[in-house]
């Protein structure tokens, strides 16, 4: 049986607790790793015990917009509908960094959410916060310049990795941003000429001023 964290028992009834030892998959992945494609049948619903993971959409022609982050003690809402519904992925996942996350099978999702009503207040949570999140993706690239855009983004990944130090190249980020290396280079260093960051070969670093 597994040793879920102690902030779960808070979340979930002792009951289900037991359920999700015994029921659930637990595993580790490295930064980098796949963990859902595109077109990929969900058969399982994760939740991340720790690390964080990147979920995606990627258009016909290879063009990557980031989502959202899914951070410790969250889901994907949109793993979620796909499992419930038996629909192939329609994003893409990837472990930020390290990740520890348990993976629940979709044949008990929907049990759950009819007899216990902290999962079905968790699922809830989560629809509502991804689309929160969803949100401010479309308000970024409808009402942001691709400077503010960028600002925003390196602080989401900070928060999101806990570290101030991130480890991407220009050509990774500008994939995120849907835009070209080019363009983020140079707005990278604007940034590290007013002092907001420090560039390094595929890494830079957050400063106070930012």
């Amino acid at each position: 049986m597994m040793d879920l964290p102690v902030h779960f028992k808070e979340v979930f009834e002792p009951k289900l607790l037991r359920e999700m030892e015994s029921k659930t998959e637990r595993r580790s992945v490295k930064a980098g790793t796949l963990i859902l494609g595109v077109g990929q049948i969900v058969r399982a619903m994760p939740i991340v015990l720790s690390g964080s993971i990147s979920i995606s959409r990627t258009d016909e022609e290879g063009r990557e917009i980031l989502m959202y982050y899914i951070s410790p003690n969250e889901s994907c809402a949109m793993t979620f509908t796909c499992c419930m519904e038996q629909f192939p992925s329609e994003v893409k996942a990837v472990a930020e960094d390290d990740t520890e996350l348990i993976l629940v099978p979709v044949q008990l999702m929907d049990q759950w959410l009819v007899k216990y009503p902290s999962w079905k207040s968790f699922v809830m949570t989560t629809i509502r916060l991804r689309f929160n999140d969803l949100l401010r993706t479309i308000d970024q690239l409808v009402f942001q310049r691709l400077d503010e855009r960028l600002v925003s983004y390196l602080k989401e990944k900070s928060r999101a990795t806990g570290s101030t130090l991130i480890n991407l190249s220009h050509e990774q980020i500008a994939t995120e941003l849907a835009t070209s290396r080019v363009v983020i280079s140079r707005l990278l260093k604007r940034l590290e000429n007013d002092k907001k960051v420090l560039l390094y070969r595929n890494q830079l670093k957050l400063l106070n001023s930012l």
